[in-house]
């Protein structure tokens, strides 16, 4: 695919060089390590509500507003309870039916008042608690897309998913239902222990019994839910990453036998994920419990209080019979918030791994050293690269790309020739040596083509629009018929406007090879990567595209990561890499004739004995 990315690079200019795709997942040559994933980071505490501030501040009016409505909202409700203690006292009376009517009409309109309140302060909350999600999630994206591949590879893409999916899940269901619930119950709680002290203080000291147990709990729930949810959430991305690696690779692991310790890994991985489940349930059961003691400790000893007060003449019955219904009252905004505290941890954790990424600050910029060559593009110095630490991949590579030069690429599998031209294309940063490319103040000096292309959901033309925004239609067309896709492109349903990517118009792998090299022409970079761009043709339509590719990287310095020799014969030389090193270097017919690696691989393609190549 050639979407612009913006990995940090060496360039020889200091410009940051990027990429027209993303890449490939872990490259061939990496085979190892899937249980030592080197995660992206999680907020602590302090930074995750930093975070949150810094989103809310430019809505304070708006947040603000929220707030006085929800309050307007919850103190009218509180007028219910003392109607009904005027009607217990106009009973207790037995004062006549018409000293009724007054009390009731009021309790009509509190009930409608403060419904219509309620309902706007939630809408309000909910509103502003969206829009800072949004902001939220624009923000993790746009740095989502701008870490280093290499960053993403380390972590397994199973991690970034599960914080793209599930954690992304949580906070929106936490905005959308917790986060007003939430508001309205603490609001609820503390005006309700207010209206109890303006009844007596006495009443207010009654209900403050059950505020130590409850303070205790939701303490200790807290301390031990924190840590659990978030082992929750890297359980699940651990969970998630095996399951892609497993099913990914589901070819590979059955035609080396592997699906017994595939299923293991998986077993024991969903089985750590439902044993931390199954412990935040018995964590949940036990919050409760206590909090029960606490409710009916309280109510006793508010009704204690009140029939003391009752007897000695210092309240009337209505009075008690009020200060009961607050404190009953608290049952359900305090069970509510305690519930939502339950979903808030969870929502918490899931927010961290989120602002984790969000935040993270912009890679550095390494300063480029002067190239070796005046008309060297690109320069590769003593480069090598590990995926693990003592096991590299690549070691010691010197190569140089001239201007307007196409090279070709070769060596048997597992030779390093993908993480070499990642490391080119900006991907990865080389473990030692270094990698230097000119780009001349181009905003993205390297395009990257690899065999796993993508189509996005979409119209045809915008998913072209992605490597050049702005493009107007007869660019885009310029740029399909240069890689001969133009006369399919315009006979699909709705031409360049028909959707195409997941639910659209199905395309072949050949024809989202073209569309992945028209992105490449759009974008238009100096420096072009392709990594075995044509594999996914076939054989019927391996030559058609070669020729496209060719027409793509026309006129641009090429590194083709060839996977059929006819694209090494037509370049203008071949590098042959064998476990990680450069072993030949030159053009196709002094390699064929040398009786070198190159002439017996090209023995091996072309059907031909080593002697005859001389």
């Amino acid at each position: 695919m050639t979407t612009p990315h913006t990995s940090p690079h060496d360039t020889l200019d200091g410009s940051p060089a990027t990429g027209a795709s993303l890449p490939d997942r872990t490259p061939p040559e990496d085979t190892a390590g899937t249980d030592r994933r080197d995660l992206l980071p999680v907020a602590d505490g302090r930074r995750t509500w930093e975070a949150v501030r810094e989103l809310v501040r430019p809505y304070r009016g708006r947040a603000v507003a929220a707030f006085a409505v929800m309050v307007g909202a919850t103190a009218v409700g509180l007028l219910t309870q003392p109607l009904l203690g005027h009607i217990v006292d106009v009973v207790a009376r037995r004062q006549g039916v018409d000293a009724l009517t007054l009390p009731v009409v009021l309790l009509v309109v509190v009930a409608l008042t403060q419904g219509g309140a309620t309902a706007l302060g939630l809408s309000m909350v909910a509103r502003l608690g969206e829009t800072v999600l949004a902001r939220l999630r624009e923000r993790f994206v746009e740095r989502a897309l701008h870490l280093p591949l290499e960053r993403v590879e380390k972590a397994g893409s199973g991690d970034l998913t599960a914080r793209v999916t599930a954690d992304v899940t949580q906070v929106a269901e936490a905005v959308r239902t917790a986060l007003p619930e939430l508001a309205r119950s603490v609001l609820a709680i503390v005006l309700t222990l207010g209206a109890l002290a303006v009844l007596d203080w006495r009443f207010l000291l009654a209900a403050l019994v059950a505020v130590p147990v409850q303070a205790h709990t939701a303490r200790w729930y807290v301390r031990n839910a924190v840590p659990l949810y978030a082992r929750q959430r890297v359980a699940a991305g651990a969970q998630q990453q095996q399951l892609l690696d497993t099913i990914g690779g589901a070819a590979t692991v059955r035609a080396f036998g592997l699906a017994a310790g595939h299923t293991e890994r998986v077993t024991r991985r969903s089985l750590a994920a439902v044993d931390l489940t199954m412990r935040g349930v018995g964590l949940v059961l036990r919050f409760y419990s206590r909090l029960h003691v606490a409710e009916y400790a309280g109510l006793a000893a508010v009704l204690l209080t009140g029939y003391f007060l009752v007897r000695d003449g210092s309240a009337s019955i209505g009075t008690a019979t009020a200060a009961a219904l607050y404190f009953h009252s608290l049952f359900s905004p305090v069970n509510t918030a305690l519930v939502l505290l339950d979903d808030a941890q969870s929502a918490t954790a899931g927010l961290a791994r989120l602002v984790g990424v969000a935040t993270l600050p912009p890679p550095d910029e390494a300063v480029p050293s002067p190239a070796a060559h005046k008309d060297a593009v690109v320069v590769v110095r003593g480069a090598g690269h590990a995926y693990e630490p003592g096991r590299p991949v690549l070691h010691d590579v010197d190569l140089v790309l001239r201007a307007g030069e196409r090279v070709a690429l070769v060596g048997a599998t597992g030779a390093g020739k993908t993480t070499l031209a990642k490391l080119i294309a900006g991907v990865h940063r080389p473990a030692t040596g270094t990698v230097l490319v000119a780009g001349d103040g181009h905003p993205r000096p390297v395009g990257l083509v690899t065999q796993e292309a993508h189509v996005f959901a979409g119209p045809l033309a915008e998913d072209l629009r992605l490597a050049r925004p702005g493009a107007g239609d007869a660019e885009l067309r310029d740029a399909l018929d240069r890689v001969d896709a133009l006369t399919w492109a315009e006979a699909l349903p709705d031409g360049l406007a028909t959707v195409v990517g997941e639910g659209g118009h199905r395309l072949t792998a050949a024809q989202v090879q073209q569309v992945a090299l028209a992105r490449l022409v759009l974008a238009d970079p100096p420096v072009a990567v392709l990594d075995e761009a044509t594999a996914e043709a076939g054989s019927s339509g391996a030559r058609a595209l070669e020729r496209a590719a060719d027409r793509a990287v026309e006129g641009r310095t090429a590194l083709v990561v060839a996977h059929r020799l006819t694209q090494a014969a037509t370049a203008d030389r071949v590098v042959v890499l064998d476990g990680g090193r450069v072993v030949e270097s030159g053009t196709h017919e002094t390699l064929r004739t040398s009786g070198g690696p190159y002439a017996t691989l090209w023995s091996a393609w072309s059907g031909t004995r080593p002697s005859e190549n001389r």
